[in-house]
C-alpha cells in the first residue's frame, strides 16, 4: 500500500508488531524519550510528508502519559505535513466517564475526543468501546471494531455443547453477552445486584450448565468475582470469564488467580505484563483484526466482513 506508514508509541509495542506483520510492512521509525522531569520528546526519523499515516497506542496505564505521547505524535505529524493522520486506539481511556452521572461531573470521554480532533487528527479507529455511543462525541469517521466474533470463533472451537449459557455480570451488561449469545446460539443469564450488602442472584437456568460470563473489561476483577459467587450459588458447572480490555489494576490478577474458573480469556489490546499473567488465561490477538481493518480502510473497503464469525 504506497503512501502508507505506521507507526507504534510505547503503550503496546507487541500488538504494532502484530499488526505490522499482518500488513506485511514495517513499523515507520520514530524516537520516543522522556526527559528526567517526565517531559517527552518525539522526533520522527523519516519523511511522512504526503503520506496516510495510522499511529496505534491504547490510551492504557500509564494512562496519561500514554495519551500524552499520542497528542504529542500526532502534532509531529501534523507539522511534518502528514496527508491523512489516523489514530488506532486499541484501548479508549477515560471511557467509562461517557456521561455526567452526578453534580459538577466532568464528561472527560468526550473531552478526550475534542483534544484528538483539536490536535488534528482525521480518523480514529478503536475496539470494543465502553458504550457505543462515544462515537458520536467524534465529527471524523469513528472505525469500532468489535471482538464478538473473535471470542465467538474461540468458544465455538472449545465446543461446550448445548448445556452452556452466556453470562452478562451486570444488567449494563447484557448488550455484550447478548451479542456473543447470539452468534453462539446460546442463552443468555444476568447476575442481578439484589441488596446494598451485595449479595446477588441469577436471572436465568445455570444450573448443570458450563457458563461464560463476558464483559468489555475486567478492571479490579470484583464484577468477575461476584459474578462466579454467584454462578456457584446457582449450581453452575465450569465457569469461564471473557473480556476484551485486560485493565487489571489493585491486584486484580491476584483476585482472578483464587478464583475457580476454568479459563480467562482476554485480548491484547493492552499489553500484559509477564507477573500479571495466569495459568489459566487465554490471550487472543487483535491484531490480525486490526491489520485487516487497516487495509481495508486504506482501500476504500467496508469494515463489515470483520464482525462476521466465519
Amino acid at each position: 500500500m504506497a503512501g502508507l506508514k505506521l507507526f507504534s508509541l510505547n503503550g503496546n509495542k507487541p500488538l504494532a508488531q502484530r499488526i505490522a506483520a499482518e500488513l506485511g510492512m514495517p513499523l515507520s521509525p520514530a524516537s520516543v524519550k522522556h526527559f528526567a522531569d517526565g517531559e517527552i520528546q518525539i522526533d520522527l526519523d523519516d519523511s511522512v510528508r504526503g503520506a496516510d499515516v495510522y499511529v496505534i497506542q491504547p490510551v492504557s496505564d500509564p494512562v496519561n502519559e500514554n495519551f500524552m505521547e499520542l497528542m504529542i505524535m500526532i502534532d509531529a505529524l501534523r507539522r511534518a505535513s502528514a496527508h491523512h493522520i489516523n489514530v488506532v486506539v486499541p484501548y479508549y481511556g477515560y471511557a467509562r466517564a461517557d456521561r455526567k452521572a452526578r453534580s459538577r461531573e466532568p464528561i472527560t470521554a468526550k473531552l478526550v475526543a475534542n483534544l484528538l480532533q483539536m490536535d488534528g487528527i482525521d480518523r480514529i479507529v478503536t475496539v470494543d468501546l465502553h458504550a457505543d455511543q462515544l462515537q458520536g462525541f467524534f465529527d471524523v469517521p469513528v472505525d469500532h471494531l468489535k471482538t464478538v466474533a473473535l471470542f465467538g470463533r474461540y468458544f465455538r472451537n472449545l465446543k461446550l455443547g448445548a448445556e452452556t449459557v452466556v453470562v452478562a455480570p451486570d444488567h449494563s451488561g447484557t448488550k455484550h453477552a447478548r451479542q456473543l449469545a447470539e452468534l453462539l446460539g446460546l442463552p443468555i443469564a444476568i447476575v442481578d445486584k439484589r441488596d446494598v450488602n451485595g449479595a446477588a442472584g441469577v436471572i436465568g437456568n445455570v444450573t448443570g450448565k458450563h457458563a461464560i460470563i463476558v464483559d468489555d473489561m475486567i478492571d479490579t476483577g470484583t464484577r468477575v468475582s461476584e459474578s462466579v459467587g454467584a454462578l456457584q450459588d446457582a449450581g453452575a458447572k465450569d465457569i469461564y470469564a471473557a473480556a476484551t480490555h485486560a485493565v487489571l489494576s489493585r491486584g486484580a490478577a491476584t483476585r482472578l488467580g483464587k478464583l475457580p474458573l476454568k479459563q480467562i480469556v482476554l485480548t491484547d489490546t493492552i499489553e500484559m505484563p509477564a507477573e500479571k499473567r495466569l495459568p489459566n488465561m487465554q490471550i487472543l490477538s487483535v491484531g490480525p483484526m486490526i491489520g485487516q481493518a487497516i487495509e481495508l480502510i486504506a482501500t476504500n473497503q467496508s469494515i463489515h466482513p470483520l464482525f462476521d464469525l466465519d
